[in-house]
C-alpha cells in the first residue's frame, strides 16, 4: 500500500507542475505579446499622403508598445487630416499594424485664395504641392456645384495634365469652360461633357504633335493654331 501512495503523490505533483508550467507559458506569452513594440506598419490606400505623414499623425513614429496603441485614438488623429475620408485600423500577429485609408480627391486650386477644393466641396489649405489645375476666375454659385461634379468625373492622371481653368460663357452656352493643358493645347468643355476629357490622350495622339484648341463644348473638332 505504501508504494502505491508514493506513486499517486508523484503523479499529482507532476500534474501540478505541468499545470503551473502551462499557466506560466500562457501568461508570459500574453505579457510579451502586449508589451512588445510594433514590428511592422503597413499603410494602404494612400495616394496623396505619404506613409511618413500617416505614421507621424497617428503618433506611432517610434514604433511604440503594441498594447499602448489604441485604434480609436489613432483614428481620431488621422481623421483630422482633410484629405482622409475614412480610416480602418487592423492588428495581426507578429505585432503588425495595418492602416487602410480612403482619401478624398483634390480637384483644383482657387487662384483667389490659394485653397484646394476637395471632392466634398470643402476648401482646405495644403502645404504640399499637388499637380492640380488652378481655377483662374469666379464661377457663379448657380454653376459652381455642377462644375465640381464635372471635375470629379475627370480621372486623376488627366486632371494632372490641366494647368489652368477659366469660366468662359458665351451667348450660346452659359456652362462653358476653357481648360489650358500642360502640353500647350486648350480644350473647351461644357458642364455636361467634362467626362469626355478622359479621352484627351487618345485624341491628341491622332494629331501628330499639332497644337491648337479642342472643342468639346459643341461638336467635337480641333482647330490648329496658326
Amino acid at each position: 500500500m505504501a508504494k502505491k501512495m508514493v506513486k499517486k503523490k508523484k503523479l499529482r505533483i507532476f500534474r501540478l507542475l505541468l499545470i503551473f508550467l502551462i499557466l506560466g507559458v500562457f501568461f508570459l506569452t500574453i505579457y510579451f505579446y502586449f508589451h512588445m513594440n510594433i514590428q511592422n506598419i503597413i499603410i494602404k490606400g494612400n495616394h496623396y499622403l505619404s506613409d511618413d505623414e500617416v505614421i507621424q499623425t497617428a503618433g506611432i513614429t517610434n514604433y511604440p508598445s503594441f498594447a499602448s496603441t489604441f485604434s480609436p485614438s489613432m483614428k481620431k488623429r488621422l481623421m483630422h487630416i482633410p484629405l482622409i475620408e475614412k480610416v480602418e485600423i487592423k492588428r495581426s500577429f507578429y505585432h503588425v499594424l495595418m492602416i487602410q485609408i480612403q482619401e478624398r480627391q483634390p480637384l483644383f486650386r482657387k487662384l483667389e485664395n490659394g485653397k484646394v477644393v476637395l471632392d466634398n466641396y470643402k476648401e482646405v489649405e495644403l502645404d504640399k504641392v499637388y499637380s492640380l489645375p488652378t481655377l483662374m476666375n469666379y464661377v457663379p454659385n448657380t454653376k459652381y456645384k455642377k462644375f465640381v461634379l464635372g471635375m470629379k468625373k475627370i480621372h486623376t492622371d488627366i486632371l494632372g495634365q490641366v494647368s489652368e481653368i477659366e469660366y468662359q460663357p458665351n451667348e450660346h452656352d452659359k456652362d462653358r469652360f476653357l481648360l489650358y493643358m500642360n502640353d500647350g493645347n486648350s480644350v473647351y468643355l461644357t458642364l455636361t461633357k467634362f467626362a469626355m476629357l478622359n479621352y484627351y490622350n487618345d485624341v491628341i495622339t491622332q494629331l501628330e504633335g499639332k497644337k491648337g484648341i479642342l472643342y468639346l463644348d459643341s461638336g467635337n473638332h480641333f482647330k490648329i493654331m496658326e
